[in-house]
């Protein structure tokens, strides 16, 4: 298996980074986070992408483009 890592680009997961599975390396993959608090759910959806500047990366998709 080769290694990669993914890093979350805006939303509440900006900067983060994370493994990536080969399995998951898919362009144009969505990923939903469901953030749970004390207040109203909070969900969000990331869209893969891939450049070799930056490599894996999940940008966030506005609210319009996320159905």
């Amino acid at each position: 298996m080769t290694g990669h890592w993914v890093r979350f680009v805006g939303g509440p997961l900006d900067g983060r980074i994370q493994d990536l599975r080969d399995s998951e390396a898919v362009l144009g993959r969505l990923v939903r986070h469901i953030h749970l608090h004390d207040g109203p759910k909070i969900e969000t959806h990331y869209q893969l992408h891939y450049t070799a500047e930056a490599g894996w990366e999940y940008h966030l998709r506005g609210r319009d483009q996320a159905s």
